[in-house]
């Protein structure tokens, strides 16, 4: 049966933890068939927190591959969702 992966990222120091992020995207670019990113922004505030959403492509290895990364870097809250289609 087919699954579908999505791993929610909760960042609580965006500035801080950007390039590390970035970089574990970089290597997994090729698993990740979508990515969508949110944080707050006003005329006054720009919020060190955000959420990122990726969709993952690939076998459950893959995905465990990729959310194994991620909960390596500090001041990240990593979770998974997988869907049987």
């Amino acid at each position: 049966m087919a699954q579908r992966c999505v791993i929610g990222i909760l960042i609580t120091n965006r500035v801080e933890n950007a390039a590390q992020i970035q970089s574990v995207f970089t290597e997994c670019g090729c698993y990740i068939r979508t990515r969508l990113g949110l944080h707050e922004v006003t005329e006054n505030i720009c919020s060190p927190t955000g959420l990122i959403i990726l969709e993952i492509f690939g076998d459950q290895n893959t995905c465990d591959e990729v959310e194994g990364k991620l909960k390596q870097i500090k001041g990240l809250q990593v979770q998974k969702m997988v869907f049987e289609v």
